[in-house]
């Protein structure tokens, strides 16, 4: 599923919270074909938000490495 902004992450971080469900997030970074997958425990989600409100942008691009952004998500 695509992400498009900081409010879609924290709506789906929210949802992860509660069903207790780990989160993949797919990370698009230059020179790679395809993008990473990082996966995040439920039980990390909450402190991770923070991490990702001061690292990413409103439009979940990385604010300190040009062409790193979030484009989407998958519960685990």
């Amino acid at each position: 599923m695509d992400l498009n902004t900081v409010k879609d992450l924290e709506a789906i971080i929210d949802k992860a919270i509660a069903t207790k469900q780990p989160l993949g997030l797919l990370i698009e970074m230059p020179g790679f074909k395809e993008p990473e997958m990082i996966i995040n425990p439920a039980v990390n989600l909450e402190k991770k938000l923070d991490y990702y409100k001061k690292v990413y942008d409103e439009n979940l691009e990385h604010k300190h490495a040009k062409g790193i952004k979030i484009i989407g998500y998958t519960f685990m």
